[in-house]
């Protein structure tokens, strides 16, 4: 996630904070380079120039330059304003009085668009909602098919129509909203390869039929500057109230996240940061400010275990560990809970502090290894590692697809997991590392 920016920014920050002092002249030197790396990201070079003016007037303040760390104020200068051009505050949903809340989502072709419905959909179910996904683009080949298979795997429920319009088809699934007691009820409106009038007087006759209490656009974030343009027409003719950026898992380099609120005047939402339907996050541009400069994002990190790990679960677990009863099944758990976090180098990125370099060190693909050797492992192994010999080794080493110093390997950080949470668990009051071994 904007890994050019951040390492641009990272290295300009670096020399500003091996100065003891800084003078006018190295304000405005280091203030040129952070509107390169703004430009080389893509960003819209008005929103550039208006950045840097910002940042080098606060910097050139007395307070700045004649503080003990002017370096570490000058990062936090560029911090506050990146905080201010991502949006400012947390701008949440806007849920209606009486439900059903109706949720609007357009985009162009290729954004994303119905996979982010159904995100949407999983994020909503998540908090105790009961949501219904209506199929409303007739256009895109199997659009609708896709639609309902994605529903399933929210776990929303799913409305579509032999109708040819779609405004009555979207004000025909708010009616049954109303009647399944539906808590909102989000219309995947049909994309367009461009802007154009009919793709627009469509929407506005959806508008005008559904009567959404949400019109979010989404946007692919890969399109830099350019989606701050397309921001800026939807919300011409609709009059937007939020903005999705898809695909920032990628190496997208930061020009849409930083273009769309102050060219469209259209807050930022949410971000799509993965493939899978869980792979959605509320878009806090504090947060987003940290996670450019490489500060990480500790409290998304937070907000991710939290969602994945279950507190009960969790409560049984530290409870064997202080009873020094773990076994590998627990090891296997815990590994599958922290995949559905994320990516490992996502997860890493959050924590605040993190090399770069160790980042990009992570193997992904390490997890799934240690699980395939568990699971070659019998029931009785799993439970107690300590009568594993060199046969039992090499039976789980050709069972899984890998080799013995692999199994050797896991069961020595298993071995070590467990010595660590056996110190934790004499310490009084001590939580315990969760997820162990990682």
């Amino acid at each position: 996630m904007f890994d050019s920016l951040t390492k641009k920014l990272s290295s300009l920050f670096k020399n500003l904070t091996g100065q003891g002092k800084l003078s006018e002249a190295n304000v405005r030197e280091a203030a040129a380079q952070v509107r390169l790396a703004l430009l080389e990201a893509d960003v819209n070079l008005q929103v550039a120039e208006d950045f840097v003016s910002r940042v080098q007037e606060r910097a050139l303040g007395a307070e700045v330059l004649s503080s003990i760390t002017p370096g570490h104020q000058f990062i936090k200068i560029v911090h506050d304003q990146l905080k201010e051009t991502l949006g400012g505050k947390r701008e949440a949903l806007r849920f209606a009085s009486q439900p059903p809340t109706v949720i609007m989502v357009c985009g162009l072709q290729g954004s994303g668009k119905t996979t982010t419905c159904a995100k949407l959909g999983a994020y909503l179910k998540r908090s105790g909602k009961r949501v219904i996904l209506v199929a409303a683009d007739i256009y895109r080949p199997a659009a609708v098919e896709q639609l309902e298979i994605l529903s399933q795997q929210a776990g929303c429920g799913f409305y579509k129509s032999d109708s040819h319009d779609v405004a009555d088809i979207c004000a025909g699934a708010v009616a049954a909203g109303v009647r399944k007691l539906a808590d909102a009820v989000i219309l995947d409106t049909a994309g367009r390869l461009h802007i154009d009038q009919e793709m627009m007087q469509e929407l506005v006759g959806t508008k005008a039929a559904a009567k959404p209490h949400e019109i979010l656009l989404v946007l692919d974030s890969m399109t830099g500057q350019d989606a701050a343009k397309v921001a800026a027409e939807f919300n011409s003719k609709l009059g937007l109230t939020g903005a999705i950026l898809t695909k920032l898992d990628s190496d997208a380099r930061g020009g849409a996240a930083l273009s769309v609120r102050a060219i469209s005047g259209t807050p930022i939402k949410f971000v799509g940061v993965g493939e899978k339907i869980e792979a959605l996050e509320e878009f806090h541009p504090e947060r987003m400010a940290s996670r450019i400069l490489g500060m990480g994002d500790i409290v998304t990190l937070v907000e991710k275990a939290q969602a994945v790990f279950d507190q009960e679960q969790a409560r049984k677990l530290e409870e064997r560990a202080r009873k020094n009863r773990l076994t590998l099944e627990d090891f296997a758990e815990q590994m599958r809970q922290v995949r559905k976090m994320g990516s490992l180098t996502e997860l890493a990125g959050m924590i605040p502090g993190m090399p770069k370099a160790a980042q990009t060190e992570i193997d992904e693909k390490n997890l799934t290894r240690m699980e395939a050797i568990i699971n070659s492992m019998t029931p009785q192994e799993r439970r107690n590692p300590q009568i594993f010999n060199g046969s039992r080794r090499l039976r789980v080493a050709r069972g899984s697809g890998t080799s013995v110093q692999e199994v050797n390997q896991l069961l020595r950080q298993f071995e070590a997991a467990q010595k660590l949470m056996r110190m934790m668990g004499k310490k009084r009051g001590a939580r315990l590392p969760m997820p162990f071994g990682m």
